[in-house]
């Protein structure tokens, strides 16, 4: 299973917004999809690397 709490984390720790985000790119459903822990793709997973400025693992985390 896949979860996004790590992402949350990084966002507070960085002081990024999800408005910050959305004025970055990442679209409206992307973020609902995040908090539902739905997936995403690797180019997303690439853009928001980009803007927070971090790796993979600052925002998904692999679970069984």
């Amino acid at each position: 299973m896949i979860r996004y709490d790590p992402l949350w984390q990084t966002m507070k720790q960085k002081g990024i917004t999800q408005y910050a985000l959305i004025q970055s790119g990442v679209d409206r459903r992307t973020l609902d999809w995040l908090k539902k822990n739905k997936n995403i793709t690797m180019l997303t997973l690439e853009k928001l690397c980009d803007i927070l400025d971090c790796t993979p693992n600052d925002i998904v985390r692999f679970t069984k």
